[in-house]
Parts: structure tokens; sequence; C-alpha cells
């Protein structure tokens, strides 16, 4: 995972602003190694939280496509012992029983609505069992990570996985309140989650893109073109979009700038690596440049010219004194004549001189003050 994305998850949120968020998007052809990226992110986060690196104290995840063991067995392999896990990772299992089915069968004498949480046997895991509410999914949400310990406020992070399952049970707009009250809320300390977009209206994904401050994708490290020949037997583009693909970030900064990262996404065995491609990544920023039919930067000789403009009130540092003109004419002040009229100053004017305008104003009467503040056209009938 490059490490600013890790940094902003890890950072947490400012003072007055909202949780930063995280929407990992994927199709179906990286379904496998999205998953995967979205373990690999899950356990770092909990690393930190672990280590008292993080502003969380703790991760909770709530779980749609994959059952809760896969995240801690996932985690055990990443070094957290069991320790660990029950103090900083609580998990919503949505996926085992998520519209209690099985709670109904299991238990024909207890209405279905009565208990929406049930315990397992692991302390840190919770099912639910009524994912169309997603007001009482949001509560159940902060209350399992307010059950994280420490001294002070409480914060911690949450992962979605995924928004798609979510959406099968869900409208749009209640979804998009849920992301929205999880970012406003004042101990959530970072969002991320996971959305297959091929599944979607590309509304859709745009809908949750607008919450977020960062937004990854994975493509196929090998496309397979149909006009190319085929060759019978030949799986190896398949073999190597199962183990590589493409991850690219798009991180949207505190200042309004945004940021463009280009990176490998590779799988061998258990093991998750992201290999940076600063080559591409300058290729990728230079295409997201605007299309204009003018230019945008200076030639060399445009910028001489314009370091050699005069300003009108520019000091020129010839050790004369600084002369504004005001539209007057002005002398130094041991020049001027207290004296001298403004008529005596306009016979000092040239007779070649072109008079550049006059205003004649003549009177309607005699009777007529110079500073009447009668209206001219009242003896007009209008």
């Amino acid at each position: 995972m490059s490490e600013a994305v890790a940094r902003c998850l890890r950072d947490g949120r400012l003072d007055g602003e909202h949780a930063p968020a995280l929407a990992v998007g994927s199709t179906l052809r990286c379904s496998p190694l999205a998953a995967r990226a979205m373990l690999h992110l899950a356990a770092a986060v909990a690393s930190h939280a672990a280590a008292g690196k993080a502003q969380a104290r703790g991760l909770v995840i709530v779980a749609f496509d994959r059952s809760p063991e896969v995240y801690l067995d996932f985690m055990r392999r990443r070094g957290l012992d069991q320790n660990a896990l029950n103090r900083c990772v609580h998990i919503l299992d949505c996926y085992s029983d998520p519209i209690g089915w099985k709670e109904k069968i299991r238990s024909q004498q207890q209405h279905e609505s009565s208990v929406d949480l049930c315990a397992t046997n692991k302390a840190n895991v919770i099912v639910f069992r009524n994912v169309k509410d997603v007001d009482k999914l949001l509560c159940s949400s902060i209350d399992l990570g307010r059950g994280f310990e420490g001294t002070g406020k409480i914060c911690f992070s949450i992962a979605v996985d995924s928004i798609s399952s979510m959406l099968r049970h869900a409208s749009v707009s209640s979804i998009s309140s849920f992301l929205s009250n999880l970012r406003s809320h004042d101990q959530i300390s970072s969002i991320f989650w996971l959305i297959h977009s091929d599944l979607h209206e590309p509304k859709f994904s745009r809908a949750f893109e607008c919450l977020t401050t960062m937004v990854a994708s994975l493509e196929p490290a090998v496309v397979d073109s149909v006009h190319e020949e085929e060759i019978p037997g030949d799986v190896s583009f398949l073999e190597e979009n199962y183990s590589k693909a493409k991850f690219y970030v798009r991180l949207k900064r505190r200042n309004g700038r945004v940021k463009h990262l280009y990176e490998e996404l590779h799988v061998e065995g258990n093991e998750v690596r992201f290999v940076s491609m600063p080559s591409v990544s300058t290729e990728v920023n230079q295409s997201l440049l605007p299309k204009v039919q003018f230019n945008l930067e200076l030639s060399e000789k445009e910028r001489s010219d314009r370091a050699n403009v005069v300003l009108p009130f520019e000091h020129q540092g010839k050790g004369e004194p600084i002369r504004i003109y005001d539209g007057r004419r002005s002398l130094p002040e041991d020049q001027r004549d207290p004296n001298l009229t403004a008529s005596a100053l306009l016979d000092e004017v040239p007779k070649s001189a072109t008079p550049k305008g006059e205003i004649h104003y003549i009177r309607d009467s005699d009777d007529e003050q110079p500073d009447s503040d009668e209206d001219p056209d009242d003896d007009l009938d209008i």
C-alpha cells in the first residue's frame, strides 16, 4: 500500500474536519486481488493501532463479503497475536446470517426482530442479523467501536467490505447517508470501503466517490484483446492477472491539490506487496492535464518582456525622489509658488498644445444660482 494512503489513514482526522475516507474500486477481473488489498489495508490499520502509532485505538470491520475468520487468520499471519486481535479488532459479522434466516430456523419460538445482535464464541465478533436496517447498522458499528479500551477520547477506524453487498439490501441514498454519518462522527478516525464498480451504474460509483478524500482503483495487469490471435491453451495472461494488478490512487490534499500515484499490486501466496512505478506515474499525471486551445505557460521571451515592463508607480532606484502622477501638474515643494493661481498655470501651457476637451455650461436664466439643486426639467410637462 502506498505510504501516502497508509499515513492518511493512520494519522486520522483533524479537529473540525471529517474523517479521511478511502474507496477501493475494483472490477470482476480484479476481484480476488481487491479482496487481498482490502485484507492488507485492514491488517496495516490494525497493526498501527496495536502498536500505538495511530490515532485510532482499534478497527471495526463491517464484514459482508468474507467471514470474520478470514480477516482474523490474515492478521495472525501478519504478526498480530490473539491478545492484540481481541484488544484492537472488532468485527460486525454481516456475512454469517445477514437477514436472520439461520436464527429463525434455529429458534422458531423467538421472533426474528427481537434480537438483532447475538454474540458468538469469539469475544470480538458480533453477528448482525438485519442488514436492511441501515440506521441500526450505523448505531451497532459505533457502539462496537466504543468498546475499545483507553483513556480520554477513544477514536477508531471502520472498514466496510463491501458497499456492493450492501446495495443488495439497501438504497444508494441510505448507504450514502450511512457513510456520511460515519465520516462526520467525532470518534471516527478514518474509514475505507470496497466497491465493485462494474456491478453498478457509473453514477452510483461517482456518488460514493464524492464522500472520499482518496480513491483507489485496480485494473488488470494484462488485458487480452479479442482482435489478437489466441493461442489454444495459453492462459498466461489469466495467471498473471491473478497475481498482479495495476493500482491507481487519487489523493485529495487539504489544500485542494490532487496527487496521483501508481503502483503495482503483487500477490505471492499470503504476501501482498506494492511496488511503486514512478516513471508510469509521470505519464499518468501528464495525461490528466486539461486539453485547452490556449497555452497556459509563458515562453522565455514572454517572461523577459514581462520583467522589463516599467510599472507606473515603480521606483527606479536612480536616487531621485519618488514622483507619483495624480492627474494634475505638480512641481517639487521648493519650486511651488503659493500665490500661483489655476489660471496662471493654464497660461503657462504652450499655445501649440492641442486642447484635449472643454466643457461649457450655460445657465437657463440669470436668476439661476450656480449650485442650484433644482431640477432643470421641472417646467416640462411629462
